[in-house]
């Protein structure tokens, strides 16, 4: 037996892995590897790189070796020969900065819950963007009559957080009594008052004064299709939702709601 082993030039050690060296460029996403924050390239200051994420929050990090994630890759930022020049900022239609060049994350374990696919497809379309770059995926729900139980199936916990965004969301409603049964702290539900998610769209995004009052006892949204002349259902929301571009058309209920659910479920464990 030799007594020191192998003979420690040889094999690949030529291969080392070498950490690549990336020029800070605006806008560049990168993210934070002890923090875990993420934002863009927005300047430097005393020597370290400010990030800027999706809120608009501001840190400043040193150009230390391996100090950054690129694509969920160590990097070592260096500061360009050239100041950066900031693009001129593109926000999504939530309202939040655009995150320019980042590919959509791998979906985490946390979720958010919709109460039906008309929610699921408002929210894309005012969220998407901002979702997608977080790595969360709304489901839809049939209703949230059984929603006790199916919290408990989903077994929500620190690194699997869930939120859940319910409409009529009011006190002494039905909803209110079923969602005082979710206790779990990993749990979030927040909601609107509208009767549906349809009515949280601003009537003049649709060209109208007002949504229509719908008698007690007829099915709401057949009511308000009667009111506005529109054959049915399916159509009536096929026009609502084309009508929504951004934030700006619908109301700050469920922009409030649905911004306390991203925040909740991306906190970190």
């Amino acid at each position: 037996m030799r007594r020191y082993g192998d003979d420690v030039l040889a094999g690949d050690w030529r291969r080392r892995k070498v950490t690549p060296e990336v020029d800070a460029e605006a806008d560049l996403v990168v993210e934070d590897a002890d923090s875990g924050f993420c934002g863009a390239v927005v300047g430097f200051e005393a020597g370290a790189v400010v990030l800027e994420d999706r809120h608009g929050r501001r840190r400043n990090f040193p150009l230390l070796p391996a100090a950054f994630l690129l694509d969920g890759r160590p990097v070592t930022l260096r500061r360009p020969t050239r100041a950066p020049v900031p693009a001129a900022r593109r926000r999504t239609a939530s309202g939040s900065i655009a995150v320019e060049g980042v590919r959509a994350q791998v979906a985490k374990a946390s979720r958010i819950w919709v109460e039906g696919v008309h929610d699921a497809a408002l929210v894309e379309r005012i969220w998407g963007d901002d979702l997608r770059v977080e790595g969360v995926v709304v489901e839809p729900l049939d209703g949230i009559d059984a929603l006790d139980a199916e919290v408990r199936d989903f077994a929500p916990g620190p690194g699997r957080r869930l939120g859940v965004l319910v409409d009529h969301l009011v006190a002494g409603s039905k909803e209110s009594r079923i969602v005082a049964k979710v206790t779990s702290p990993h749990v979030l539900v927040t909601g609107h008052p509208y009767v549906d998610v349809w009515q949280a769209v601003k009537p003049a995004a649709l060209g109208i004064r007002a949504w229509p009052v719908v008698p007690p006892g007829r099915p709401w949204k057949e009511g308000v299709c009667a009111a506005l002349g529109v054959a049915e259902p399916a159509e009536m929301w096929r026009h609502i939702l084309s009508r929504v571009d951004s934030f700006a058309d619908v109301e700050t209920p469920l922009i409030n709601a649905m911004e306390r659910l991203i925040d909740f479920v991306t906190e970190p464990a």
